[in-house]
């Protein structure tokens, strides 16, 4: 299998539309590069007066020497690879439709870049075939754990570290959190190795930041400069907080540190948006917050729980609140508690709008499900809810989020019965149940993003009413027909599902549970 050219064409497509994320990878022939990033040393010294002083003044520091020299020893290259036979190959199948909109994968940026070895003519796999991908990350203790984004390390069937000073190690998955695109992975054998520590405080736009990483695997390289945005939305996840920074961010920095002058981690860099492929000065970073409480739990327990109200929401709109006589648009309106969630047996309707949540206002739908994401199942939560032009104060206590269970190196995710589909990626409800749904089969409630059905196009709200050749009316239907379909050796399941404009036949997959 011969290498190909990593150099790009004279004037490559775009790549990247509107709002699309661009996960940061490049190609040598079959090198897939992607970078993984980590905290920051809880234990560096002060930096050097003047550099402090610059600091205070609001002034730019004289360079950044001193501080890059105390945290690189922490960044590491990650090298994955990857079995086409480990899940990788359904996704390089769907994207062998030219008409699939799927310009923000790492698959089609390296096809509309030129590179070569993600499939054959049409887009089919070679057989056997081993993709190798070499990315970043740091470690977060002198113990070798060390944090990376999920997409880097997704379907790794190995991975190895090469540290500052070049030395190699291999190193295992102890967690990953598609929702976040996080992961922890872990060195054994050495109880020393150079470690950052995350950044206590949030940082604020226009400080100073530092980005260290791998790009085009070409080792470890520094760029620098300021944040210029945060709590950005850029559709990537539903908890998605994107501290954003110009400090350029080139292919292959995915999962590299964002540094403070401090050499605090204030971010991991995980996306940029660009029409070209290259950095443009924007880039987004998952927050130092967010990957302290991900990273905890998956030093913990492998995997990542999180808090469920069992509401779908959507943002209160200027016409909305108009309407509804609100003097600001404010809040998460709900348009559909899910049966036998939380919020449905605590009373909540829809129509209902939760301004708060234990005394702090909500902003909007994702503010909602960003507060609600970081409680424990089982904690007790006050909402404050308007309810037909009350105010009403609820008091529930939070389930566990759906299919949010994510397996450690073994890579085995647990099925989730409540969810009623975990082959498919989808929970589901009767339709009966759902107001406005009709009265034959079963309602879309929600989608795993990664799952085998959001790959195929069944969104949120769609009504199957077929699975297999059998009309369904409840969650037990559907997993009966799926059951069926898997004992008959298929490989895939036709379900006939209704969408607001038409109906449709989709062929789904039917992915290992």
């Amino acid at each position: 299998m011969s290498d190909q050219s990593n150099t790009p064409p004279t004037t490559p497509r775009r790549i990247f539309r509107p709002r699309r994320l661009a996960l940061l990878a490049s190609v040598a022939g079959l090198s897939m590069a992607v970078l993984a990033a980590g905290p920051v040393a809880n234990y560096l010294p002060a930096w050097t007066a003047s550099a402090h002083a610059a600091e205070t003044t609001g002034q730019g520091p004289a360079g950044f020497a001193d501080l890059v020299s105390k945290v690189k020893p922490a960044v590491i290259s990650v090298r994955v690879k990857i079995d086409e036979d480990g899940g990788n190959a359904a996704v390089m199948q769907r994207d062998s439709d030219e008409n699939s909109d799927q310009s923000g994968s790492p698959e089609q940026f390296f096809r509309q870049f030129g590179f070569r070895g993600f499939g054959g003519p049409g887009g089919v796999p070679h057989q056997h075939q081993v993709i190798t991908g070499e990315g970043s990350g740091f470690f977060i203790s002198p113990d070798g754990y060390a944090v990376t984004n999920n997409h880097v390390v997704d379907h790794a069937k190995s991975v190895q570290v090469t540290t500052d000073d070049g030395t190699v190690y291999t190193a295992k998955v102890v967690g990953t959190d598609q929702k976040t695109d996080l992961a922890l992975i872990k060195v054994d054998g050495k109880k020393d190795f150079s470690y950052v520590k995350f950044a206590d405080q949030p940082s604020r736009i226009g400080d100073w930041v530092v980005a260290v990483g791998n790009p085009f695997g070409l080792g470890g390289t520094v760029t620098a400069g300021i944040v210029s945005a945060r709590g950005r939305d850029i559709g990537a996840g539903p908890y998605d907080d994107y501290v954003q920074i110009d400090a350029p961010i080139n292919k292959g920095n995915s999962g590299g540190p964002a540094f403070d002058m401090n050499g605090n981690v204030i971010g991991v860099n995980t996306a940029i948006y660009s029409p070209s492929g290259g950095s443009v000065g924007i880039g987004f970073d998952i927050p130092a917050a967010t990957a302290k409480l991900v990273v905890a739990q998956l030093k913990d327990k492998g995997y990542i729980t999180r808090g469920w109200l069992g509401v779908q929401v959507q943002p209160v709109t200027a016409d909305i609140a108009d309407s509804l006589g609100l003097k600001q648009a404010r809040g998460a309106m709900v348009d559909n508690p899910q049966s036998g969630s939380p919020a449905a047996k605590a009373g909540i309707e829809a129509g209902d709008i939760i301004t708060s949540v234990n005394g702090t206002d909500v902003k909007d739908s994702r503010d909602l499900a960003r507060t609600i994401s970081v409680m424990a199942p089982g904690t007790s939560v006050k909402l404050d809810v308007l309810h037909k032009g009350e105010s009403k104060p609820v008091t529930l206590t939070l389930g566990e989020m759906p299919n949010d269970r994510r397996a450690n190196a073994g890579g085995e995710q647990p099925s989730n019965e409540a969810a009623g589909t975990p082959h498919l990626g989808l929970s589901l409800a009767p339709a009966s149940e759902v107001q406005g749904a009709g009265e034959k089969g079963v309602v879309v409630t929600s989608v795993e993003p990664d799952g085998p059905a959001a790959e195929h196009g069944v969104k949120t709200g769609d009504v199957i009413l077929n699975v297999g050749g059998k009309p369904v009316a409840s969650v037990g239907d559907v997993r009966s027909a799926l059951s069926d379909a898997g004992s008959n050796g298929k490989h895939s399941v036709l379900l006939q599902v209704k969408s607001a404009d038409a109906t449709r036949f989709v062929a789904v997959p039917l992915a290992k549970g």
